[in-house]
């Protein structure tokens, strides 16, 4: 069966070079398109990950919902000190946050100010690796502010220029001080750039008497893919059923649906893709299939049962399957990783699409040989399926009937 398979494809080339090329390039795209796809959300994930929100959280209970000064985690070092030791911890760092109005001469605006553990906080986030004029903080910068560059345009300030700042203490009390724009950032995230001031924390403790006092720990882990168990590990360990550790998934939960609802689009435009692809590739098996009815029909007279005749047209499909993906995968592949190491830039995009969390211009492809692999397999089985309507079609016939057919 398996040669006369070879020679139907040699005999029947038109059908054979247009089941092969389509074959080629859907599964070229498939592949392409799906790392491309999870390439730029694994992007923007871990963008926004090493800007600010880092791996985990601990949080008081009902800070996350209530905010202010009853939910501040107290005692802090000792919460780090127990946190450090767990295995997959890479590195940890206090924020104390609040809210306050600053002020430059006739220019005013409410920001997010928050207090920073300067040489800790290089380890965790990219906010050092954000800054675009000045200098970034140290743990003796002490009035030195450090603040997002939409802010800077919005308060007219210059390197060097000393601002308010009005607040509130972490006892409720009135706070105020002057501070010094040191260092300018720039993350691409609009609100972040546009609200946020960070400080020295161990600064703004003695202005805010906020010692030993924190909004959350941020914790980062080794590896991403271990966050659940260091989670489980975080809140076994802490054992305070007044505390909470939440990993990004949580914290970042309407990026990750959004990007769960990107990739169902666009795996439904790919399905309506294949869906194509699979009709075409049937409905050319299907005019070949008719046109050898009476081929069939004398096969059949002299013997080949109607398995025979499916195993023949399975090799059909099966060879001209294999010879494709056999070009097609490696070239795929190695799109892919040449892509995940050498993005590909578009100028602009960051800017295009920042309320989206982008804040570059290169779009990475991701290379998982996992997701190569199923790729390969949905297009093989697709186009095993597309051989039994023709294969029902051609054993509507009796043998006579078929070997009579013109």
């Amino acid at each position: 069966m398996f040669t006369l398979a070879l020679k139907n494809i040699l005999y029947y080339k038109s059908r054979s070079i247009t089941t092969f090329i389509l074959t080629l390039l859907s599964t070229l795209l498939f592949i392409v398109y799906v790392s491309m796809m999870d390439g730029s959300h694994n992007s923007m994930l871990k963008n926004s990950l090493k800007i600010y929100t880092s791996a985990i959280q601990v949080y008081k209970i009902g800070y996350r919902d209530e905010g202010g000064y009853d939910y501040f985690l107290e005692d802090v070092q000792k919460l780090k000190n127990k946190i450090i030791t767990i295995q997959g911890v890479k590195d940890i760092a206090a924020r104390y946050e609040t809210f306050g109005l600053l002020s430059y001469k006739n220019n005013s605006s409410a920001s997010l100010i928050v207090g920073i553990e300067p040489e800790a906080e290089v380890k965790i986030s990219e906010l050092k690796s954000a800054l675009i004029k000045g200098e970034y903080l140290s743990d003796e910068s002490g009035k030195c502010a450090y603040m997002g560059v939409d802010l800077v345009k919005k308060l007219s300030l210059k390197l060097g220029d000393e601002f308010s700042f009005i607040g509130s203490d972490s006892e409720g009390g009135f706070a105020a001080d002057i501070f010094k724009l040191c260092g300018v950032f720039k993350t691409g995230m609009g609100e972040f750039d546009g609200g946020a001031t960070f400080i020295s924390k161990k600064y703004l403790d003695t202005l805010l008497y906020s010692q030993n006092k924190a909004s959350y720990i941020v914790v980062n882990v080794d590896k991403l893919e271990d966050v659940d168990p260091i989670n489980q590990e975080i809140e076994k360990r802490l054992s305070d059923k007044t505390l909470e550790s939440v990993t990004w998934k949580t914290l970042m939960k309407t990026m990750v649906e959004a990007m769960e609802v990107d990739s169902i689009f666009g795996y439904i435009s790919l399905a309506l893709f294949m869906i194509v692809i699979f009709f075409v590739i049937m409905i050319y098996g299907f005019i070949n299939v008719s046109a050898r009815i009476k081929e069939i029909g004398v096969l059949r007279s002299i013997g080949l049962s109607r398995k025979k005749v499916f195993q023949l047209l399975w090799y059909e499909i099966l060879i001209l399957t294999a010879l494709a993906l056999l070009i097609a995968v490696p070239i795929g592949a190695y799109i892919c990783y040449y892509y995940s190491v050498h993005p590909i830039v578009i100028e602009g995009i960051a800017e295009m699409y920042k309320d989206y969390g982008v804040i570059s211009d290169e779009i990475p492809f991701d290379f998982n040989l996992f997701t190569i692999a199923w790729n390969t397999v949905v297009i093989f089985i697709l186009n095993c399926l597309s051989i039994l309507y023709p294969y029902i079609y051609v054993n509507l016939f009796t043998p006579i009937e078929a070997s009579h057919h013109v």
